[in-house]
């Protein structure tokens, strides 16, 4: 499903003045063209209430992004699948959830993706989200309220992983996630890339200094902003960023 243009209405009546709709909140997510390609990019603050889930309270996966907003109770701006996962749906790496770890951190490589070194990890410590090369991350020390290891790193302080072919043949829908001083970015691709145009999507599109790879060809966002609501597959581990409290909510009533 593509998403809508927003448009604005104005209404004429004889020779008045014109009269505009109600100013509505901008959306986090947008369409955007890098190098010839499209794609949906979300942008928080570094400090978003981000939320990783893989299993329900029955202690099975939740699977997709109708049993994520069940389970989270509560109104997401953005859905994403992220992490790899083996066929039973347990992350492939290092894995945190409401400060319970649930899978080690791996440090070396591997066939796949995901050991195509250096990997690395997307986490919070519950006020501000990261993103960390994996032995950076293991010298920390750090204790997550949730995390999600992935690989390869698309961008590793300002640089394009080293492996990255710009003629690479190897196109895939691709989704991941980075991160610049005080913003923090999901992207998908809605047509096949490579790994060499996603990284440099977030580096020189995006302005991000560190970028992780979450997936590929499962690759799906729910973005209600943007009447974007994709379904299917058994997903893994899932993130969702969650909606900001409404300012004029927010405040206590005057005495």
């Amino acid at each position: 499903m593509r998403p809508l243009g927003g448009f604005s209405v104005l209404l004429l009546a004889g020779c008045g003045a014109a009269e505009t709709a109600a100013p509505t909140k901008p959306s986090h997510c947008r369409s955007m063209e890098f190098d010839a390609a499209p794609f949906i990019v979300c942008e928080f603050d570094r400090d978003a209430d981000v939320r990783l889930r893989l299993y329900g309270d029955d202690g099975a996966p939740l699977g997709d992004f109708d049993n994520l907003a069940a389970d989270l109770g509560d109104e997401a701006v953005m859905m994403m699948n992220a992490g790899m996962y083996h066929p039973d749906r347990r992350p492939v790496g290092y894995y945190v959830e409401d400060g319970t770890q649930a899978a080690p951190l791996l440090t070396g490589a591997s066939a796949g993706n995901f050991g195509m070194l250096p990997n690395g990890v997307f986490w919070s410590d519950g006020e501000r989200v990261s993103v960390t090369e994996t032995l950076a991350f293991q010298a920390l020390e750090a204790e997550p309220a949730f995390a999600t290891q992935s690989g390869p790193m698309l961008v590793i302080d300002g640089a394009l992983h080293p492996r990255f072919n710009l003629e690479s043949e190897s196109r895939r829908r691709r989704n991941g996630v980075g991160v610049s001083e005080d913003a923090l970015f999901f992207a998908i691709s809605d047509a096949p890339v490579n790994f060499h145009h996603f990284a440099r999507l977030f580096r020189d599109g995006l302005g991000v200094g560190d970028a992780l790879y979450l997936d590929g060809t499962i690759s799906m966002i729910r973005a209600p902003e943007i009447y974007r609501s994709e379904r299917g597959g058994q997903l893994g581990p899932m993130v969702a960023v969650m909606a900001e409290p409404d300012a004029a909510e927010s405040e206590s009533p005057d005495d």
